[in-house]
């Protein structure tokens, strides 16, 4: 995302109340390229010390609440003061007009799976089938963050402080933020805790019907947690055919191929109804 609208989407959400830097200067002639600055914060980000560490005991207790009411914040960032959109998120990706917001997320995705995959990947196959017949009928769109999740927010003995990493902001159906958190991925091997590591997921459907007034559909939700997996699937696809494919050296991109598997396994666990 480019500095000047990333900038733009801070500000933004900032005003919502969402518990982002405070974005500062926004320029390009003083540096000969584009930048922004903003807030200074300190905190962890690191996943594994998040879950695990004794120092965050305590706020693991509270997060789960204030994630939640931080989603609710980011949703409720204005989108739309005309048609077409003229507001200061305009730059954000979208669907079309007339399509519906599943199908798009499907389409986006399903199209950069069959770019890149060179091997079959049945369990991959069988989730988008089970997607496409499965689309929740809710129509509400929302900014999305688009990678909400542990190691993408910063946290402090007392509890969260900042959300980090808007690269993949778009406009979308807000359950989908709910159901990336709960990736398994996203637990750090604290498989018990599907709320990030953290929690349950009901403490966090609670927290954020609380915080946004929406109801919480755990169906919809269970939708988008599986459309998650295969989206981090297909993405571990993508970083590890960089590597294969000769275009980066990145020994971290060619061990994230491992990865494929776990998330095969978990799709197929989430289809059959366990785990959820």
């Amino acid at each position: 995302m480019p500095s000047r609208d990333e900038f733009r989407l801070l500000a933004a959400t900032r005003a919502a109340g969402a518990p982002v830097p405070q974005p500062m200067f926004v320029g390009e002639a003083e540096l000969g390229r584009p930048f922004y600055l903003m807030e200074r914060l300190a905190g962890e980000t690191i996943g594994r010390r998040l879950v695990r560490d004794e120092r965050f005991a305590a706020a693991r207790r509270v997060l789960p609440a204030q994630l939640a009411e931080a989603l609710a914040a980011i949703h409720r960032v204005p989108l739309n003061a005309g048609s077409p959109p003229t507001d200061a998120l305009d730059f954000l990706p979208r669907p079309a007009p007339g399509q519906p917001v599943v199908e798009s997320e499907l389409d986006r995705l399903d199209e950069l799976y069959r770019q890149i995959t060179v091997e079959p990947h049945p369990a991959f196959e069988i989730a988008f089938r089970w997607l496409r017949g499965r689309q929740p009928a809710g129509n509400d769109v929302a900014l999305v963050h688009g990678d909400f999740r542990i190691g993408n927010v910063m946290v402090g003995e007392e509890g969260l402080r900042a959300v980090l990493d808007w690269e993949l902001a778009h406009v979308g159906d807000p359950f989908e933020d709910l159901g990336w958190l709960c990736v398994r991925s996203w637990r750090f091997g604290m498989d018990h805790l599907p709320l990030g590591g953290i929690g349950q997921r009901e403490e966090l459907f609670a927290a954020y019907a609380r915080a946004s007034g929406r109801d919480v559909d755990p169906e919809a939700v269970r939708f988008w947690e599986v459309y998650g997996n295969l989206r981090w699937g297909v993405f571990t696809l993508v970083q590890v055919r960089s590597f294969l494919d000769g275009l980066s050296p990145s020994v971290e991109l060619a061990s994230i191929g491992r990865r494929t598997a776990e998330t095969e396994w978990e799709l197929l666990n989430l289809i059959e109804g366990k785990g959820f």
